[in-house]
């Protein structure tokens, strides 16, 4: 009976903590509202340059070269900044299976041998003892398992939960830029080469106009001044090659970086690159609610927010009482030999209660901390879904602006190109002066160049939109 009646008040003594043990301190997290309330559109997804489909896991398809696709995956898979960043999601998950550890019984085995010696004063005895020297041999297994009262465990575990979640968006965002970045550097790498063979293009034509002039002068039918100004003409466009060409080679340097290789290695595929990507068809951007779920940093600024919201749980806890079950169990004997009999079993076994009485106001200091971290944390999320409508709409807008520039400076290359054409037959029919024929080849050259400059900006503003609306974070599908 005294057995079952010590059990019978333990229970009775634990029993409103179990009932208690679901209730976890601190508020519930709720689902943060967009800002301003309002279902997000993009105002600039008018544009017959896009169509509101959604945005496919893979966008740097839709230019159709091969080579992009084939760097974009090398990125992906060697780049040293998402390599950091999934091995700061791999930390993170690390430590939400130690926050989980916390749910469950701690345990531990020791063994250990003791020999002592008394002398016969420490008996304080007349006369003395004869020096007595014990050898003692023991072995204990220890348990505790810490009662969650008021949910400081379970807030740990969802704080480090949306902390892993946070990590992995952190790697989706990492995914993004790296195939933006290296879609980006590999068209400046064609943009540059275009551009320089454009200039050697125009330095030819030129070449052809400093011949002809050299030829009319020794006839007699021009002056040397003609010439002076064809030869300056020429130079000037000449002097635009090296500045070309060291560009080429930066983007082909920053393409090497993307892809995880020293600047020496530089893809030399790539470099032949002379080809500007180009997308035929209107681009699919989805609408604003889809970007809103999308993207990584809106996903990571609201599980950061969600993890914080679960630490003033955590701080609130630690103002209460905790409660934890101990038990211990041993075997002990003068003798090795005798551990397993009955008469080395001992055990030990019961609640523990402690209280960190929080009179210097610590504990409650950090919970106005944890409070406080998780209103900074909604500024940061509000401001996140902010700027990824910024940079979307921004987006849009410089894509339309330079599919329009593109379009306006082709009509206007064209136009200077028949026009020196016709200015080239008119001077050798002597129907055009000189400077006619210099000012229309200066156009054509300048026509030229602005046109292969703005067809890189339009592929570069592409690009930004696609980071912009956050794709390419997604694994690709199966085949």
């Amino acid at each position: 009976m005294t057995h079952k009646a010590g059990g019978r008040r333990l229970f009775a003594t634990l029993l409103p903590g179990l009932l208690l043990a679901g209730c976890a301190a601190g508020p519930d997290y709720q689902t943060p509202a967009v800002p301003g309330g309002a279902a997000p559109r993009l105002r600039e997804a008018d544009l017959a340059a896009v169509t509101p489909s959604p945005l496919p896991a893979q966008w740097w398809r839709l230019f159709g070269d091969a080579e992009l696709d084939r760097l974009v995956a090398r990125a992906l898979e060697r780049n040293t900044d998402l390599r950091q960043a999934s091995a700061n999601l791999q930390r993170a998950r690390a430590l939400l299976s130690e926050a989980r550890a916390g749910q469950l019984p701690t345990t531990g085995l020791n063994a250990q041998y003791v020999r002592q010696r008394f002398g016969g004063q420490v008996f304080n005895a007349v006369g003395g003892f004869p020096v007595l020297t014990t050898d003692f041999y023991s072995t204990t297994f220890d348990a505790s398992y810490e009662i969650d009262l008021f949910g400081g465990v379970s807030r740990a575990v969802e704080a480090a939960r949306a902390d892993a979640a946070a990590a992995q968006a952190q790697v989706d965002a990492a995914r993004v830029t790296v195939a933006a970045e290296t879609a980006r550097a590999y068209v400046l790498a064609c943009a540059y080469a275009v551009q320089a063979d454009v200039a050697r293009e125009t330095v030819r034509l030129q070449d052809q106009s400093f011949d002809l002039t050299r030829r009319l002068v020794e006839a007699g039918r021009s002056t040397r001044r003609d010439l002076a100004q064809a030869e300056a003409l020429k130079a000037q466009t000449e002097a635009e090659l090296p500045r070309l060409e060291a560009e080429r080679r930066a983007a082909l340097y920053a393409l090497a970086y993307l892809t995880g290789d020293a600047p020496e290695a530089a893809d030399m595929t790539a470099a032949q690159c002379r080809t500007l990507p180009r997308i035929a068809q209107p681009i699919p951007v989805g609408d604003g609610q889809a970007l809103i779920a999308r993207r990584p940093d809106v996903r990571a600024a609201e599980r950061t927010l969600a993890a914080d919201t679960a630490r003033i749980g955590v701080a609130t806890a630690a103002l209460y009482p905790s409660i934890s079950l101990g038990g211990q169990a041993l075997l002990g004997s003068p003798q090795i030999g005798d551990l397993g009999r009955s008469a080395s079993f001992g055990y030990s076994l019961g609640p523990l209660i402690s209280w960190s009485f929080p009179l210097n106001g610590a504990g409650r200091a950090r919970v106005r901390q944890a409070r406080a971290g998780a209103e900074a944390s909604l500024a940061a999320f509000d401001g996140t879904v902010l700027k990824a409508l910024q940079e979307a709409e921004q987006a849009l807008a410089r894509l339309g602006g330079a599919l329009d520039r593109e379009a306006a400076l082709a009509r206007a290359n064209a136009a200077t190109a028949e026009a020196a054409r016709l200015s080239e037959l008119r001077y050798r029919a002597g129907a055009d002066s000189f400077l006619q024929l210099l000012d229309a080849e200066r156009q054509r050259a300048a026509a030229r160049a602005t046109l292969a400059q703005a067809e890189a900006d339009r592929a570069e503003a592409q690009i930004t939109l696609f980071k912009a609306l956050g794709g390419g974070w997604e694994a690709p599908a199966k085949p």
